[in-house]
């Protein structure tokens, strides 16, 4: 068999292997206690070379005691998130394997399922209590049910690095040194990698006591919790292995916590409050926000999103006063201007780039989130003009998908626009079938002819515009175009240009959107039609106020 060539990159070691190394490395090494996957990655950017996964934290955060009432799935998950967020080696309080022999060898091969390096485990009886709650009253197991957990963990590992570390609690106990010891060589015969040695007091004298006669004979970890004063110095001498800050995240977290919760029911505002947190892009950064943003860049289709355009100049002095001091468009509807209901309809098919054309009294047209352009000749133009207008401004921005055109004086239910962006064509208009009653109102209207009349048939069939218009006869009719019109991104060059052509001609000064589609599809341009009936309003009159504010 041939040797595999080597590919010239170094593989990267594995957590079980930079664990073992700091096992075993001859100089104290720290472990920072993580308890979910945002703490972990915390840690591991302080420049700590390992992370403690604490029983006490990782309850904690569920708002449960450390007796187990978290349950060992629990901690598993957690434990996916934290191993994924980081790329140092996790120890984990493993309490006492959550059961007996079979538990811990199960427990065992999930934790190399996810990447876990090493698991700790405690010589007491399940489900357990926190050390440091009523501990001289506290059981720990026989030793030789003990043993048994720790041979069937060793048996059932895959990777000869995962490591078992035993932690002794004689001394919580109340049982002093010779038993700390006793324990201590059995755990070390029947396989443990390592011995944490836990005590209560204030100070250090039983784990140096245990550590100067057990010496050498595998490593020692210490939780220094309770004896937090004693100077790094005197354990580093002592020769201990580790040494695991193993609650100080989660306190440190409790104590801001609880100074924000109640600065902000005191004062009721955030001015005290907002320089001392964390800011919000921190914890995107913290997320790894910009890693999805470049994945995106990568793998997601380049969807450019789509704009539409709202002509909006002209005045409407047919709804009188109304018009006095603002323009048509800003004429309000059940507390909010015609312009806002078109807004909202574009929003909710998720149209956010919005342009409107204003004209006149422009100042009156100042709805927040949207681009204006003015049409400073609106008195004396019309729709084509006012397009050319936006189109030209629009063509100097950056490159843009799909275009939506439609009047700031007509109100469309949103389901309109989402039936323009169905039909694969380049242009698209929605025609109202139920065109009489525009003409018994005695309204101009913008009719058209298609390819065939609206029935049950034309939803399976492709149905074109063939003509448009103010004059069409009554029985060429198949009914009014309303005045919303989607161009895609391939047809708006060709669109902008033909606007801009008809806009340039001095009869078309006055021109309406109609000569446009009519021009498209003299050109050889299919213009698809969607047909619908009612859930548009084109505001003209002061009766059709009233009837918007029952349509909106």
């Amino acid at each position: 068999m041939s040797a595999i060539p080597d590919s010239g990159f170094e593989q990267p070691q594995k957590k079980t292997t930079r664990f073992r190394q700091l096992l075993d490395s001859g100089e104290l090494e720290f472990l920072l206690e993580a308890h979910n996957g945002i703490t972990a990655k915390i840690g591991e950017e302080a420049g700590f070379k390992g992370l403690w996964a604490g029983g006490l934290c990782m309850s904690a955060q569920y708002g449960v005691r450390d007796s187990n009432e978290a349950s060992w799935t629990q901690v598993l998950e957690m434990l996916e998130f934290m191993a994924d967020a980081t790329s140092v080696p996790i120890l984990l309080d493993g309490d006492t394997g959550y059961g007996n022999f079979n538990n811990v060898r199960r427990l065992v091969r999930k934790l190399e399922q996810r990447g876990i390096a090493a698991v700790c485990i405690e010589d007491k009886l399940y489900p357990k209590t926190n050390s440091f709650i009523d501990g001289n009253k506290q059981q720990l197991a026989e030793i030789d049910e003990f043993c048994s957990r720790i041979k069937a963990g060793k048996d059932a590992q895959a990777d000869d690095e995962f490591a078992i570390i035993t932690r002794v609690e004689a001394f919580i106990a109340g049982w002093g040194l010779g038993e700390a010891l006793k324990r201590a060589e059995a755990y070390h015969a029947a396989g443990s990698d390592g011995i944490l040695i836990h005590s209560a007091l204030n100070t250090p004298a039983e784990v140096l006591a245990f550590k100067q006669e057990w010496a050498d004979r595998s490593p020692v970890l210490i939780v220094p919790t309770k004896y937090y004063a004693t100077p790094t110095e005197v354990l580093r001498e002592a020769g201990f292995s580790i040494a695991i800050w193993a609650n100080h995240m989660l306190r440190a977290a409790i104590t801001t916590m609880q100074e924000c919760a109640e600065t902000l029911a005191r004062e009721q505002n955030l001015r005290s409050i907002e320089d001392r947190v964390a800011s919000v892009k921190e914890i995107f950064r913290l997320q790894g926000a910009s890693e999805l943003q470049a994945a995106e860049e990568r793998y997601l289709p380049k969807d450019t999103p789509a704009q539409a355009i709202i002509l909006a100049a002209s005045r409407g002095a047919a709804l009188g006063t109304l018009t006095d001091e603002r323009p048509k468009t800003m004429v309000e509807v059940r507390g909010q201007p015609l312009l806002g209901h078109i807004v909202t309809a574009y929003n909710a098919s998720g149209i956010k780039d919005i342009t409107v054309v204003r004209g006149y009294r422009p100042e009156a047209v100042n709805l927040p989130a949207l681009k204006y352009v003015d049409n400073p000749d609106f008195a004396d133009t019309s729709e084509l003009l006012s397009l050319d207008c936006a189109l030209k401004t629009a063509a100097e921005g950056e490159a843009h998908g799909d275009l939506y055109i439609s009047f700031g004086d007509v109100i469309f239910k949103r389901y309109i626009l989402d039936g323009l962006a169905e039909l694969a064509a380049d242009f698209v208009i929605a025609v109202d079938t139920d065109w009489s009653e525009s003409v018994n109102r005695g309204r101009a209207a913008d009719y058209v002819r298609c390819s065939e009349p609206y029935s049950r048939h034309t939803f399976y069939r492709e149905v074109n515009l063939e003509a448009a218009g103010e004059k069409l006869g009554d029985d060429e009719i198949h009914g009014e175009w309303m005045g919303v019109l989607r161009v895609s991104a391939s047809g708006l060059a060709l669109f902008t240009a033909l606007v801009g052509e008809l806009a340039a001609q001095p009869e078309n000064r006055c021109g309406k959107l109609h000569q446009v589609l009519d021009e498209l599809v003299r050109r050889g341009q299919t213009v698809r039609v969607v047909y619908t009936t009612g859930h548009w309003l084109d505001v003209d009159s002061l009766d059709d106020v009233l009837a918007a504010g029952s349509f909106a």
